[in-house]
C-alpha cells in the first residue's frame, strides 16, 4: 500500500523531492503537500483502497506521513 501511495504522491503531488530519500515517517507536510495534494490524495486514496476518509478525520495526524496515512486507510476499513 505505501508503495501505491509514494509512487502517487511524488508522481502527482510533490515533484521536487527525491521519492528514494523520502522515508515512510517523513512529513508529508514539510516536503510540499498542500491543501489541493490533501484532497486530491484522499480521493485517490478512496478509489485505490475502496474506503471512505472522512473529512472530519483531515489531520496531520492522519496525513503527515506515509506510515500515518496508510494506519489510517486500514483504520478505515482497507482489508487488504
Amino acid at each position: 500500500m505505501k508503495e501505491i501511495l509514494k509512487h502517487f504522491i511524488f508522481a502527482e503531488l510533490i515533484y521536487h523531492e527525491d521519492p528514494a530519500s523520502f522515508g515512510d515517517d517523513d512529513n508529508l507536510l514539510d516536503a510540499g503537500l498542500d491543501s489541493m495534494g490533501i484532497m486530491r490524495l484522499i480521493m485517490f486514496a478512496e478509489k485505490e483502497f475502496g474506503v471512505t476518509l472522512p473529512d472530519t478525520e483531515i489531520e496531520p495526524d492522519n496525513v503527515g506521513s506515509l506510515n500515518s496515512l496508510e494506519s489510517w486507510i486500514r483504520r478505515s476499513g482497507y482489508a487488504g
